[in-house]
């Protein structure tokens, strides 16, 4: 449970960065924004002026100044001040009219922001880097982003007030876009940070599973060696009926140790898998498991329904634990000691897979638990370490490339959980080589 408490800091902590870098790249891009249309305002208003300014029909008595000028140097030899005077006043004007033109010019090309000029009867007068169709809603749509610019065209005679609306430039549209990107790249980076991490820690939490039980099928082959050799000592020594019945049941259990060290050891390693009938391992299993029931003081019917001719790849030694696993949480999951209780078995196949339902008429698993009972370091039980059915999915899911899952379960009413695993094609050889060595 301390692994899970601290994933969910990691997600915390995760979840809260995230957030952090979201409001501040909001906040920044939103800086930023505000900079760049303050510009575009600014260079905007200045466009307006240039059109105001160009619009002004004092200007074009300028290119009238000049022509008479040039015209008057061409019959006289002799330029008087005045004519000199006025030449100059025409080049001052018409240099700071070429000013504001490439001014306008270049006001278009920096900045690319869509503008519409309409006249005081809201009449389209002109319009440039508008990719919609310009119409009343676009202009509406323009007058809600920003307010217009008014300018004025004429003199004071007759003059005509026209109303500039604008628009936001394409790299004020992408930078509105640029968090959400950014963000989304962020969500994916820490993604696959945290999937790396979840990775590794379970990697390492599975190496160390894995040294753990090598370690214990590694010192109990020691003392089993002895206790064999004690038991055949006592063999030797006492030849009375009660004793070799003892010894006898003592060598069972020493043998079954031996088998629980072996299975130990090959959690790590890739399994042999063999093609074989899976009846009699259901059966030896069921077997042991119905000679603990006087044990446990319960009153359990243990039934079969076992198809004989089902066959499956599978390694013995590890298919038997997964089975004493599920059938010993059937068992555990029984309250009452009733005439009612009982764990089925039952083995079947459909198709090309075989199924193997461990159902019991216990408690049931409420459904907010189902998705976390597989989970290393659950358990309901006062004792154990809640590894029972997270090793049992492995065995069957990593080791035998089948299927454990909940098949059903209700409250008060019991829990089926289902084995799936690939058919094997019966083999009619093979068949006969097990039945003539089990009549002999």
């Amino acid at each position: 449970m301390k692994i899970q408490l601290t994933s969910n800091r990691i997600n915390i902590v995760l979840v809260g960065l995230l957030i952090l870098l979201a409001i501040g790249s909001f906040a920044y891009n939103q800086y930023l924004i505000n900079r760049i249309l303050v510009q575009e305002r600014s260079g905007i208003e200045l466009w307006a002026k240039a059109i105001e300014y160009t619009g002004n029909p004092t200007q074009e008595d300028i290119s009238q100044k000049l022509l008479a000028a040039s015209d008057y140097l061409r019959s006289n030899t002799s330029v008087p001040d005045r004519i000199i005077s006025m030449i100059e006043e025409a080049e001052a004007d018409r240099a700071s009219q070429t000013f504001v033109t490439q001014e306008i010019v270049l006001s278009e090309d920096r900045f690319q922001v869509p503008r519409i000029i309409v006249d005081e009867r809201g009449e389209i007068i002109f319009n440039n880097h508008v990719d919609d169709p310009v119409d009343q809603e676009l202009i509406d749509q323009f007058a809600a982003m920003h307010d217009p610019i008014e300018i004025t065209i004429g003199n004071e005679e007759y003059s005509q007030t026209q109303y500039v609306y604008y628009g936001e430039s394409p790299t004020v549209r992408y930078l509105r876009y640029f968090p959400y990107i950014q963000l989304s790249l962020l969500a994916v980076l820490l993604g696959i940070g945290y999937i790396s991490y979840r990775t590794i820690a379970k990697s390492e939490q599975s190496n160390l599973w894995v040294g753990m039980t090598k370690e214990a099928a590694h010192q109990l082959g020691t003392p089993l060696s002895s206790l064999y050799g004690w038991v055949e000592l006592l063999r030797e020594e006492k030849e009375d009926d009660f004793t070799q019945r003892i010894c006898n049941e003592l060598e069972n259990d020493i043998t079954r140790l031996r088998g629980v060290a072996e299975r130990f050891n090959k959690i790590g390693s890739e399994p042999e898998l063999n093609p074989q009938r899976l009846k009699p391992i259901i059966e030896e299993v069921m077997d042991y498991m119905e000679q603990r029931l006087p044990q446990l003081g319960k009153n359990v019917d243990v039934l079969r329904t076992v198809d004989s001719n089902v066959r499956a790849k599978v390694n013995a030694d590890l298919f038997q634990w997964a089975l004493e696993n599920l059938i010993k949480n059937a068992m555990d999951a029984i309250k009452s000691s009733t005439t009612s209780s009982y764990v089925s078995v039952r083995l079947e196949r459909v198709e090309d897979e075989v199924f193997i339902d461990i159902k019991d008429s216990g408690v049931g698993i409420e459904k907010k638990y189902q998705g976390e009972i597989f989970k290393p370091g659950y358990s309901t039980k006062k004792r154990g370490w809640g590894l029972g059915l997270s090793l049992t999915k492995r065995i069957i899911e990593e080791y035998h490339k089948g299927k454990l899952l909940i098949h059903k379960s209700e409250l008060g009413e019991g829990t089926t959980m289902r084995i799936i695993l690939r058919a094997e094609e019966k083999q009619k050889s093979q068949d006969k080589e097990e039945i003539q060595s089990a009549k002999v």
